[in-house]
């Protein structure tokens, strides 16, 4: 396929994956912004666009990353689910995060079975109950027919749709300039998930797929969790 194997033509039901609006909880996660915000990180548009930015670079192209070798794996006879949540699990320094991380996969994998029953979701929810989000993510993207690419630009855009929704709502920023932010960021986006879906498929496997730590991000999730008044579960 031209592109990104098979990232150029997007179909409704990615669509449907990268939907706040999908009963999977993932408007109950600000993606670190709302901790940032209480820090004083965030304060104005520039500020998310800085945050939003290191977001990319490090999260996003991790869960980008998983999702496509979640995607790849789910085509094997027998995936080895548990191995690669390993390697979810070994990215994702803040227990805060990883907790969040599977409550987010553990009910877009509950969603997902029931709106596209799979084999593929079946064998996933055996192995792995509460999967990390991204690796759930690419099972269901393969489930429902997507190509690798198409599941890391899926999770992409759920890396930085969410903190700048929850933004919006947290600091009252005028919705249209959060929009054209994201606009302003979509050939990023782009950029992530094809770099993403290249570290998936180089020769040494799994142990090729990105561990950019965000540091900041880790610290800010844990301070996060011990906040008496939040709005947003992460």
């Amino acid at each position: 396929m031209n592109g990104m194997d098979g990232m150029d033509g997007i179909d409704p039901t990615l669509l449907l994956l990268t939907d706040s609006r999908l009963p999977a909880g993932g408007h109950a996660h600000s993606g670190g912004v709302e901790a940032a915000i209480d820090a004083g990180a965030v304060r104005d548009l520039d500020g998310l666009a800085a945050f939003l930015r290191g977001r990319l670079a490090t999260a996003g192209l991790v869960a980008a990353a998983l999702a496509a070798a979640a995607c790849t794996a789910a085509a094997r006879p027998a995936p080895d689910w548990p191995g690669l949540d390993a390697e979810a699990d070994a990215r994702q320094a803040s227990p805060a995060q990883r907790e969040a991380a599977r409550v987010q996969g553990r009910l877009l994998l509950r969603v997902a079975r029931r709106i596209w029953p799979s084999p593929v979701l079946d064998g996933l929810a055996r192995a792995v109950p509460e999967p990390h989000h991204p690796v759930a993510l690419g099972a269901v993207a393969a489930s429902v027919g997507h190509a690798p690419g198409q599941a890391a630009l899926a999770a992409v855009y759920a890396a930085v749709t969410g903190p700048a929704t929850a933004a919006v709502r947290l600091l009252g920023l005028d919705p249209v300039q959060v929009h054209g932010l994201l606009a302003r960021l979509a050939p990023a986006m782009r950029e992530t998930a094809a770099a993403a879906v290249r570290r998936e498929t180089g020769q040494d496997g799994w142990a090729d797929l990105p561990a950019r730590a965000a540091p900041v991000l880790d610290l800010l999730a844990e301070r996060h969790l011990r906040s008496r008044t939040r709005l947003f579960v992460s």
